[in-house]
């Protein structure tokens, strides 16, 4: 069972969407190149390579490392009892399941979500103040150093200027139709409450096995107090949809998922119905409202859609009046990188 860690946290793209097949989207993993992941044992015992196992085990057991079972109180930065790698499974390696490898060498980037081109760490401080529901890392730390020379070492086997295929989570068709919570919610009892809890509290393990394993949760609350808050990607019903498919149940691979695409959206939206921490500020998130992802559906809004319509669907309308809409975007009037990001990506990403 301890093998069996299901997760949730995490950013993906937006695409146009087309109609939804009637049975599991499957795909080839052996039509994809390499999966190339270096291997921590190789490190020698100095100090680069304790800083690097140190970030992998930051992933692996935050919440008694730096969350809320910290011997450390000033160490207690992350508030939610989940650990970083319910969302990056296996530490960040796993394809297709928001995995860290490549990444370093994609920051600085522009993040449509501040309205700027932030560092790597800063966008690792975006995850803790949202997937983990706490307070940044300071930048000049030992723990920020170890998750940056972790990350680092991940990309360290791709060749310079690539981007790994499998990177995020992979993405779907968008529903014709809304996603249904009501539907969802027997999809959640029939496929995630054997793990997840009737409730969506998670399986917590009793205290002394918790010290010993150094986590809190042998699978995570998926809402509550020590979910993620209402700010993380993953409170978002198209980037959750797109994790779960591909991952889940525990076990599942995105070339076999169990899910059809509908059933995937569903459950997020029924999971993000729930209650969940609010993130302080949150209308202050994607200052040009041009950039907002069709299923951010917090204020301010752009447009002639509720929020509901933006929280469930269907999304294909809203993205196609933002194109249709959007006013021109010149170099002169915004960052070069700024231009490059929007016009190549079929929509922002965060």
């Amino acid at each position: 069972m301890r093998t069996l860690l299901a997760s949730f946290c995490l950013a993906a793209g937006l695409f146009l969407g087309r109609s939804l097949p009637a049975s599991p989207v499957e795909h080839d993993p052996g039509a994809l190149p390499p999966w190339r992941v270096p291997d921590v044992a190789t490190l020698p015992d100095d100090d680069g390579g304790r800083a690097v196992r140190y970030g992998r085990d930051l992933l692996q057991h935050t919440s008694a490392l730096i969350g809320p079972d910290a011997k450390d109180p000033p160490l207690r930065y992350a508030i939610a009892g989940l650990e970083c790698s319910n969302c990056h499974l296996d530490a960040g390696t796993q394809r297709y399941s928001l995995p860290l490898v490549g990444i370093a060498g994609l920051y600085p980037s522009f993040s449509a979500r501040l309205g700027r081109v932030e560092s790597l760490a800063e966008r690792i401080n975006d995850c803790m103040q949202r997937s983990m529901n706490g307070r940044p890392l300071p930048e000049g730390g030992r723990e920020m150093s170890a998750l940056l020379a972790y990350i680092r070492f991940l990309g360290s086997d791709q060749p310079a200027g690539t981007v790994p295929v499998g990177r995020g989570a992979l993405p779907l068709p968008l529903p014709a139709r809304a996603a249904d919570p009501a539907r969802g919610r027997r999809v959640y009892s029939s496929n995630c409450s054997g793990c997840h809890g009737p409730s969506g509290q998670g399986v917590r393990y009793a205290p002394q096995e918790a010290r010993d394993l150094r986590r809190r949760y042998l699978f995570p609350p998926l809402w509550g107090a020590e979910s993620y808050n209402d700010g993380a990607g993953m409170a978002r019903n198209i980037v959750a949809a797109w994790f779960v498919h591909a991952n889940m149940p525990r076990g599942v691979t995105f070339g076999h998922p169990v899910l059809l695409p509908e059933q995937a959206y569903d459950v997020a939206a029924f999971m993000n119905a729930q209650t969940r921490p609010a993130m302080p500020g949150l209308t202050q998130d994607y200052p040009d409202p041009w950039l907002k992802p069709a299923d951010a559906a917090f204020a301010p809004l752009t447009g002639p859609f509720s929020s509901r319509q933006h929280a469930f669907g269907p999304w294909p309308p809203i993205n196609a009046w933002m194109r249709a809409n959007r006013p021109p975007m010149a170099v002169g009037q915004r960052g070069a990188g700024e231009v490059e990001a929007i016009s190549t990506a079929p929509w922002p990403s965060r």
